[in-house]
């Protein structure tokens, strides 16, 4: 298993790029702000189950896919926008009103659930990253390769679940607060969840391979 050195190290590395607002973040906080703390925690937990995905797809060298043949890359980057689009054109074209924002509110958490999970899986971004950075840390001579990269990917899930966790009770505390109890419902809620879609899509298809 890995060292406690090389573990507290991977640590501060995970802690440092989870405190740096990504797609990730922003998704989740609009999510908490538009539809409240239930949709907020559950389109982390998709997220989550999305890290240990790509974590086993680079433990059995799936990932290096990405690397070996560039189309399989513009495919799956492609697919994941045009999915993320999807999702924004849904929100908009929900019927206006009172009602569809208290839907929105009440949508299913497996539903949302599996959005986080999708959205997470279709970035191929997230692949590389957890291809560039795990192997750092990998000790073969410490034990089977695939556990330490499940523990890594438990590690950074757990320390994104508590910073994101705090976007999340920091976000939906504001939301609630943004909706006053004797107004109509209001509509910025899904126009700023479509907007966060529509724009992580245009990033996703328009970014170069980093």
């Amino acid at each position: 298993m890995l060292l406690t050195s090389s573990l507290l190290l991977f640590s501060a590395a995970c802690l440092a790029l989870t405190l740096t607002p990504g797609p990730d973040m922003l998704l989740i906080a609009s999510r908490s702000l538009s539809q409240g703390r239930g949709a907020g925690f559950a389109t982390l937990g998709g997220i989550m189950a999305g890290t240990y995905c790509h974590a086993l797809a680079a433990a059995f060298g799936l990932s290096q896919l990405f690397l070996a043949a560039p189309l399989a890359y513009q495919l799956v980057r492609g697919a994941g926008a045009v999915y993320l689009l999807y999702l924004a054109w849904k929100i908009l074209w929900r019927r206006e009103g009172a009602a569809s924002v208290a839907v929105a509110r009440r949508r299913p958490l497996g539903t949302i659930f599996r959005q986080g999970l999708m959205t997470n899986l279709l970035n191929p971004k997230m692949a590389l990253f957890v291809l560039a950075l795990f192997p750092q840390f990998v000790q073969p001579q410490a034990g089977s390769v695939a556990l330490q990269i499940l523990l890594m990917a438990t590690v950074l899930n757990a320390i994104g679940f508590m910073v994101n966790g705090a976007v999340i009770l920091t976000a939906s505390r504001l939301g609630r607060s943004l909706q006053s109890p004797h107004r109509r419902a209001p509509q910025w809620p899904r126009y700023l969840l479509a907007s966060v879609y529509a724009g992580l899509a245009c990033k996703l298809a328009l970014g170069g391979r980093q």
